[in-house]
């Protein structure tokens, strides 16, 4: 990332900061329009938080994904300013049309128009200065830059907790979200220490924590209990008790032992101090919000943002188990059927209810764990009634290959008048169940191309 770039995407940010506070400083109710993932409701956290700290008002609605049919129901409201999170880059001109004012804060690729000829929209994207949406800053760090103007340091906690939703954070954190990190570091709102990366240490016995613990993947361990209770047993270990109450020596063992399944098991690990306990590690954070939106529990993930705390997060926590819980048996699924291959993809498929909401995420960790043949990205497709959703996941060496998923799944929908698009490493796409074989030839033909290039 230039200096320029980094200069050009905070001057866009301050203009929609002026244009945010403008509309509060009149009292105008601000409609914001978020995604339903982690990263979609901690950027319409940090813009609602925002907005309350001025002292204004805000109409909030959290959407799986943004279709014209949203973009001209928003035609007919009568609000002064739209903003709208994690989406909006792909119908910059229908947005455009809205009878206010409008700002986009998102980080995916940008299909067309960017924008700038558009006197009633400021469109602040990463991608329009030629930085990467999917590493270097989720859609809450564009929010963040967008509220920045207006002293929101407090926020920064949680612009990244949809950077680590979006799985940006896995590696060293690089560019934009290392600024944030900074300043939230400087201010004393994050706190930065190293540590065992297991997940739900102080909730779970040590095995099922291990068996839960997807981020870095364990083989022969991650999602899986049975795998996880023979490793500690192998290793003279207690399972059955949490990781606190292991003695110093087990501690030590235990850390020498991951260490040489998977070195990032022991890296930097990011809090905010001032957050309830379930919520001081940003990991932890952003799992609960990923859960409230796989549920389609919006409401309950927005009100944990904002503040609302009670019974939100009680809610939000159970969500969390559950979740987790599904993520296991979804692992055991595909351990057992597998993938289909194609000449450059593979692809998993299920009308299976339960399994629909985990299909992206089972992808990503399948990918990890070699369960899934990492040299060839996933189209994960779930049928909804008369149309499938696709979630498109690969690696950082395949796009390094040439892969681009939110290019060849954007391209491959519009020969179905479908939609799609997103990031190179993950992306979506609907299109209507008829034609899924044709639609998988052709995005396997695309990327086959990607990669020959």
């Amino acid at each position: 990332m230039t200096q320029e770039a980094q200069h050009s995407l905070s001057n866009r940010a301050d203009e929609a900061c002026s244009l945010l506070k403008e509309h509060i400083d009149k009292d105008h109710i601000v409609r914001v329009i978020s995604h339903n993932d982690a990263d979609g409701l901690s950027a319409a956290g940090v813009m609602c938080n925002a907005i309350s700290k001025q002292g204004g008002k805000f109409h909030v609605t959290i959407v799986p994904r943004l279709k014209e049919e949203n973009i001209k129901k928003l035609r007919e409201e009568r609000y002064k300013l739209f903003v709208f999170c994690d989406m909006g880059s792909a119908y910059v001109d229908l947005i455009s049309k809205l009878k206010g004012n409008s700002i986009i804060c998102d980080h995916h690729q940008i299909p067309g128009e960017d924008g700038e000829k558009y006197e009633n929209l400021v469109h602040v994207n990463p991608h329009l200065f030629g930085m990467d949406g999917t590493r270097d800053v989720s859609a809450s760090g564009v929010s963040y830059l967008s509220v920045r103007g207006m002293e929101n340091v407090e926020l920064s906690g949680l612009a990244l907790v949809g950077a680590f939703g979006d799985m940006q954070c896995s590696d060293e954190i690089q560019s934009i979200n290392k600024i944030i990190l900074d300043e939230g570091i400087k201010a004393n709102v994050i706190e930065e220490r190293e540590d065992l990366k297991i997940s739900y240490k102080k909730e779970e016995p040590v095995y099922k924590s291990l068996a839960y613990t997807f981020n870095p993947a364990l083989k022969g361990i991650s999602g899986d209990p049975d795998g996880a209770k023979s490793f500690l047993q192998e290793h003279g270990l207690s399972y059955g008790i949490k990781f606190e109450d292991l003695a110093p020596e087990e501690k030590d063992l235990l850390k020498d032992e991951l260490i040489k399944i998977n070195t990032k098991i022991f890296d930097k690990i990011y809090s905010v101090p001032r957050e309830a306990p379930p919520l001081k590690e940003i990991e932890d954070y952003s799992r609960i919000l990923d859960a409230c939106g796989k549920n389609k529990k919006y409401g309950t993930g927005l009100s944990i943002c904002i503040g609302e705390r009670e019974p939100s997060l009680k809610e939000g926590i159970e969500l969390a188990k559950k979740y987790r819980d599904s993520l296991v048996k979804g692992i055991d699924w595909i351990n057992k059927e597998g993938s289909i291959h194609l000449n450059h993809i593979q692809y998993i498929y299920t009308d299976d209810k339960a399994k629909k909401k985990l299909m992206g995420t089972i992808s990503s960790i399948g990918l990890e764990l070699e369960i899934l043949d990492p040299n060839k990205p996933v189209i994960a497709i779930s049928k909804m009634h008369d149309i499938i959703k696709i979630s498109g996941r690969t690696t950082m060496p395949m796009i390094k290959k040439g892969v681009n998923l939110g290019y060849a799944l954007g391209e491959a929908a519009k020969s179905f008048n479908g939609a799609g698009g997103g990031h190179t490493i993950a992306a979506g796409a609907v299109v209507p169940f008829k034609d899924m074989d044709n639609f998988t030839d052709i995005v396997d033909e695309i990327v086959g191309n990607q990669i020959s290039q």
